[in-house]
């Protein structure tokens, strides 16, 4: 409708001028009463309007997790404010509006012809990057298609890679096995990770280096490599690099129980636990982690009681 796509306007000339000036929630309420009666119209739905402001600042925190985690070359701080708020708009309205009211991809070409519109000759491309990372990551169906243009579509192996090592970590206390994973902003339990050849102090570093190195970063642990457990590839996308794929090579390892600490601000994560074996089945876990933590638990298992 073309009234949502002009609230949608007004919101983001309210937002930016909300975030570029330090204001609170209510400065942000006189703001968009102001840009209202200034750009509004009186075709605007105001109800929308009011909603769409309301959430945005409600889920700020959770929305920033999450450009954290799509764009982690970006710090907030980085982007542009435009495009910031370009993206916490139509990251609300992808993740937290009702789909019926609001396609999925509405909200991606909405935030795009924002971009667009207000920001730079760039911003439409580094918005529509972050938005279908984020997409990606929800598994939605025809992720490919989104975006106002369609691309010459690279060849998979043409894709630039990106090599990642991780581990299933467990420790044995006081009887029982525990795991160590970490929770991101999509809601999901998973396994800590990071990029091989990382450290600066090493040529060339190995899989099993840069996981240990890795792990002990993100959460803390002082980890033992027992076995390989599995390989993952998939593809990802770069706000500006576009599509690269990632290959991951995951280990089961061993470390003493003792509090995981998770690094503050590290790629959308926002939790890490140790979990008994027996309760992990009820865990929200990625379809492609599940043979993987699947095999390390059979491995544990099947090692010889005075092994255990």
């Amino acid at each position: 409708m073309a009234n949502r796509h002009l609230a949608r306007s007004v919101i983001l000339q309210t937002l930016f001028e909300w975030d570029t000036t330090n204001s609170s929630p209510e400065q942000a309420e006189a703001m968009l009463e102001r840009n209202v009666v200034e750009f509004g119209g009186g075709d605007i739905d105001r109800s929308f309007l009011d909603q769409l402001l309301h959430g945005v600042l409600a889920k700020q925190h959770d929305i920033d997790r999450v450009i954290e985690k799509a764009a982690p070359e970006w710090p907030l701080d980085r982007i542009a404010p435009i495009d910031r708020n370009i993206l916490r708009l139509g990251l609300y309205e992808l993740l937290f509006a009702d789909r019926t009211q609001v396609p999925a991809k509405v909200a991606i070409n909405e935030a795009i012809e924002l971009a667009k519109t207000f920001g730079s000759d760039s911003s439409g491309r580094f918005v529509n990057g972050v938005l279908g990372a984020v997409y990606k990551e929800l598994g939605e169906p025809g992720k490919e298609e989104q975006g106002a243009k369609k691309t010459a579509k690279t060849r998979y192996e043409d894709m630039p890679l990106q090599r990642l090592g991780g581990a299933v970590v467990y420790s044995r206390h006081n009887g029982q096995i525990y795991l160590a994973l970490v929770h991101d902003v999509f809601g999901h339990w998973t396994l800590s990770k990071g990029k091989i050849g990382d450290n600066p102090t090493v040529e060339k570093e190995t899989a099993e280096q840069g996981t240990i190195r890795e792990i002990k970063e993100e959460i803390g642990l002082d980890i033992v490599i027992e076995d390989k457990i599995g390989e993952n590839e998939y593809t990802a996308s770069h706000p500006e690099r576009g599509k690269y794929r990632k290959h991951v090579i995951y280990f089961l390892a061993r470390a003493d129980f003792e509090p995981l600490v998770l690094q503050q601000g590290k790629g959308g994560l926002d939790d890490a636990k140790w979990f008994r074996l027996q309760d992990i089945i009820d865990l929200n876990f990625y379809d492609d982690m599940l043979p993987i933590v699947t095999n390390a638990v059979q491995k544990l298992l099947d090692k010889p009681t005075s092994h255990r």
